[in-house]
């Protein structure tokens, strides 16, 4: 996993450009003053919600942007939570000159951020099992939405989340930044055009340091650090002790293996899968839609995880390498986050006119998410877009865990005469935590 990991961290600052100085910030203006219509120096006001491994480098990476100011943090760590109000006040401080900085305010409930009318927009960084609460509560409050992936626990909670983005009408960008690199859209733009001609098949490999699907977690209870809220981690989570691997300390180096149990993500399907698989459906025009069979792994008739689309289109899923090939009745593309390749080569070279297809251009995914918030517009990974890219990962472990195929319909987003299938859409949550 070293090596991935490593890949992982070097795509992630170069996406959200800490390789780069820090950007030299005006003078600090107090934001009372401020109204979105009218921002001095155009300035969006923000509040990190969850400041662990994920969330510390995207506060990083939000610093290192400029048109914003980040007012709040929160996390239910006391140690990481210092050390994300510490990294804020004293990028502010040598930026604006100034020996000290003490304006940003550190909270341990996420819900005092959502309470501030001095915010116009929150990031989410939390463990998966938080993002839908989070994210739909923040809508309702009227707060702008950059939310990580994996989108949601499940599939009822992602359409909640679309309902809710929608109702309010606020901007909200998915944490999917392969969206953001050229590499991928230069493929999918490829494919899109018909350079590989008609598209048959499609594979999402996701190696991955966790377990494929996720499992019950059954681990050992150890004694809570003094610096945790326990409860508050597990939030709408079912009750269980404590143990260090879901929630380890900020010494930690690697990534949180709470990502392997299925109370809190989905494993490796929603982990390198929420990227991969979000790659697929752009390429295929299915940021709208989904597969319609899904068939899981038998090691008979289905060496790979299987899905097919209406339209004839057979994507599969495996664990064996990490990329995504695009394969047709003329050509094949090949990508990942370290090369991009065709068959024929000379696909490398091709030029698009201005009436062929071209998809949503971003060079920045968290500047993309702030020049939005600005026009109003929707971002590159709109709310459903990144719902419907993680139902097909969620869609995958559903047929894995039933050990049976599974028919899909993705306009009504229910499976075809299949209740217990369909009892899987959604889970509870631990009272008194609802949506």
């Amino acid at each position: 996993m070293k090596k991935e990991q490593l890949s992982r961290r070097k795509f992630l600052k170069d996406a959200l450009g800490l390789a780069a100085g820090a950007v030299l910030f005006p003078t600090i203006i107090p934001t009372s003053a401020w109204s979105r219509s009218n921002l001095p120096n155009d300035r969006i006001t923000l509040g990190f919600i969850g400041v662990g491994k994920q969330g510390y480098y995207l506060l990083r990476g939000f610093l290192n942007t400029p048109g914003n100011q980040i007012l709040a943090v929160c996390d239910v760590d006391q140690l990481k939570l210092n050390r994300a109000q510490e990294a804020t006040e004293r990028f502010y401080a040598q930026n604006a000159g100034e020996g000290t900085y003490s304006g940003g305010a550190a909270y341990r409930d996420y819900r005092e951020i959502l309470a501030r009318t001095d915010i116009d927009a929150v990031v989410i960084g939390t463990p998966d099992h938080w993002h839908a609460l989070q994210a739909v509560q923040a809508a309702r409050a009227g707060k702008d939405i950059y939310c990580e992936k994996p989108l949601s626990l499940t599939i009822a909670e992602g359409g909640a989340m679309v309902e809710a983005v929608r109702k309010s009408n606020v901007v909200f960008q998915t944490g999917s930044m392969q969206r953001s690199d050229s590499r991928f859209r230069f493929a999918c733009e490829l494919v899109r055009n018909g350079y590989i001609g008609d598209v048959k098949k499609v594979r999402v490999s996701i190696r991955t340091g966790f377990i494929s699907h996720p499992i019950i977690c059954d681990l050992a209870a150890e004694k809570v650090p003094a610096e945790l809220d326990w409860d508050l981690w597990l939030g709408p989570a079912p009750e269980r002790p404590y143990n260090a691997i879901l929630a380890p300390p900020i010494a930690f180096d690697g990534f949180p293996a709470w990502r392997n149990y299925r109370d809190y993500s989905g494993g490796g399907m929603t982990d390198w899968g929420a990227h991969h698989f979000d790659i697929a459906q752009w390429g295929l025009g299915m940021d709208r839609s989904g597969p319609v069979e899904i068939y899981p792994a038998d090691g008979k008739n289905f060496k790979y995880l299987t899905y097919k689309y209406a339209n004839g289109v057979e994507l599969t899923g495996d664990f064996e390498s990490n990329v995504i090939i695009f394969t047709g009745t003329e050509g094949e593309v090949e990508v990942n986050r370290a090369y991009l390749k065709t068959r024929p080569a000379s696909l490398l070279n091709q030029r698009l006119s201005p009436s062929q297809i071209h998809l949503s251009d971003s060079k920045n995914h968290l500047r993309n998410w702030l020049d939005c918030i600005r026009t109003r517009q929707k971002p590159i990974t709109d709310v459903e877009i990144g719902h419907r890219s993680v139902t097909v990962c969620h869609l995958g472990n559903i047929a894995t865990e039933l050990k049976r195929p599974v028919k899909w319909n993705p306009e009504k987003e229910i499976f075809v005469d299949d209740p217990e299938a369909n009892r899987l859409l959604n889970r509870s949550m631990r009272s008194p935590w609802a949506l």
